[in-house]
């Protein structure tokens, strides 16, 4: 039987309008209370943001598959893992399968206008998220199980500055020549393509979508290497081996 991947390209549109719909209301009923949220971080810490994108991966689980009661998503108390440099970590989606850790998938996203400051701490946390669950895993904290698939999606608002070349500073020694006159979103996805080929991840979607108004929910991605596309047959492919 083949992958169903047609729940990614279908899903989307719908994702992505959810992403923005989210951050709206969430910025307006802040507002209402009289809260005040620094920036545009209320569209953010409101933690509703990419509920459209982990269903959208749940189903592509599910339609692989994977039994409804398998994957996890929503509640933070079933979403806990253990670590190897801390207790456990909480991950945004958990699939297990008799007993195996099978896939472990975390969602991110930035909007502007502090992107320089956010992309240094998303960096640090994909390479320390994925760091302590795989040593974790080589130290036995998941019983039996095959190294766990391990997923990251992102989400990037596009634009101006997003999109413009960024200049960095490295006095006493040179930087690596692919980050030269590169924007962020390009180092974005230079992030997901290094995360997948030093084998931190087995696949890291980026998308990349304007705030409406600009351009109504559009999106497109930046590589196929980090394609929503390519991450959903990564994933499909996993899922299906496991219930086999």
């Amino acid at each position: 039987m083949g992958l169903n991947l047609s729940v990614m390209r279908k899903g989307l549109p719908r994702a992505v309008e959810h992403f923005w719909k989210a951050r709206e209301i969430a910025v307006r009923n802040q507002q209402q209370r009289g809260l005040a949220d620094r920036g545009n971080r209320a569209g953010v810490t409101a933690g509703k943001n990419l509920d459209g994108f982990v269903q959208l991966v749940r189903k592509l689980i599910v339609d692989n598959g994977a039994d409804e009661s398998a994957v996890f998503s929503g509640r933070r108390s079933y979403m806990s893992i253990p670590g190897f440099y801390r207790p456990t970590k909480s991950w945004d989606l958990l699939v297990v399968i008799r007993g195996q850790l099978v896939a472990a998938v975390e969602f991110k996203s930035q909007i502007g206008p502090s992107f320089g400051n956010n992309f240094n701490n998303r960096v640090e946390e994909a390479l320390g998220n994925a760091t302590d669950l795989l040593t974790a895993y080589r130290d036995g904290a998941f019983a039996d199980s095959a190294r766990p698939f391990l997923g990251y999606f992102f989400v990037l608002e596009e634009s101006a500055e997003s999109t413009k070349p960024v200049r960095f500073y490295s006095p006493h020694f040179g930087a690596r020549p692919e980050f030269e006159d590169t924007s962020y979103a390009e180092r974005y996805e230079l992030l997901c393509r290094k995360l997948v080929q030093e084998r931190l991840y087995d696949a890291a979607a980026l998308v990349m979508t304007p705030r409406p108004g600009t351009r109504r929910c559009e999106y497109r991605s930046c590589s196929k290497l980090t394609s929503p596309e390519r991450f959903a047959a990564s994933l499909a492919a996993r899922i299906a081996s496991a219930v086999a």
